[in-house]
């Protein structure tokens, strides 16, 4: 299995995981051209696409997507959202219930982000094991067990959104903080999980102003002991179960 990387950060999000037989997409926040030239204009091997929620840099070629003939997975409050709802191929996907899209098998969970039914995902595949992807959200009241790799938010660093937004701009400041998840609280969340069986940790939507991606990656490494990437547009990884 590979991970490639379309694009990461606020001015658009896409993901794929591929192998020889399949391509799952993961968010469509991009042109739908950016995703075309990633899959060498081939949607044969597409097997669906997954999106999170509703904001543009997530969304943003939702129906495109949809018109190619791609599979759209989200729940019933991003779809609505997304104006897509009524698409044959719009499928509505409830937290903490069991999906199977090709031979990848979907577990979505709630997420605490400013709309209405945002999402994360637990996906299963006997290539990647268990991963976990986790973005726009500044916190999870969940632990997950059996992680082998996980693709994760670290937006901001606090500190650096405190000296930048705490006076002039508090409104946005309070905004970050209640939207995102910040590296401190990346780290915390990492803490709390069993990270033993853990090959790959991608950090993702770093914010382009209020984090430092050498830093993100130096302290999540430390902090976990595990492999680190810092994801940036056209990165393409091995994201196997194990190293071997």
């Amino acid at each position: 299995m590979n991970l490639k990387v379309i694009s990461t950060g606020s001015s658009g999000n896409s993901y794929l995981l591929y192998n020889n037989e399949e391509v799952f997409i993961i968010e469509c926040g991009v042109t739908i051209k950016k995703i075309k030239e990633a899959l060498n204009f081939d949607f044969s091997k597409v097997v669906g696409c997954l999106v999170t929620h509703e904001h543009g840099d997530h969304n943003k070629s939702i129906k495109e997507v949809l018109s190619a003939g791609i599979k759209i997975y989200a729940s019933k409050g991003t779809l609505e959202a997304s104006g897509v709802i009524e698409y044959h191929n719009s499928y509505s996907i409830q937290s903490k219930k069991l999906y199977q899209v090709g031979n990848f098998k979907i577990i979505p969970f709630d997420i605490r982000h400013d709309v209405k039914e945002p999402l994360g995902f637990l996906i299963q595949h006997e290539e990647c094991g268990t991963t976990l992807f986790l973005t726009d959200t500044f916190y999870s009241p969940y632990k997950f067990n059996g992680l082998n790799n996980l693709i994760i938010e670290a937006n901001f660093c606090e500190n650096i959104i405190d000296q930048k937004l705490k006076f002039d701009k508090k409104f946005l400041r309070d905004r970050v903080l209640k939207s995102h998840l910040s590296i401190q609280k990346c780290i915390d969340l990492l803490n709390v999980n069993d990270l033993s069986a853990v090959n790959n940790i991608v950090l993702i939507h770093l914010s382009d102003s209020n984090s430092n991606e050498v830093e993100f990656q130096q302290k999540v490494s430390q902090a976990t002991g595990k492999n680190t990437i810092v994801a940036y547009n056209g990165l393409d990884i091995s994201f196997n179960k194990t190293p071997f």
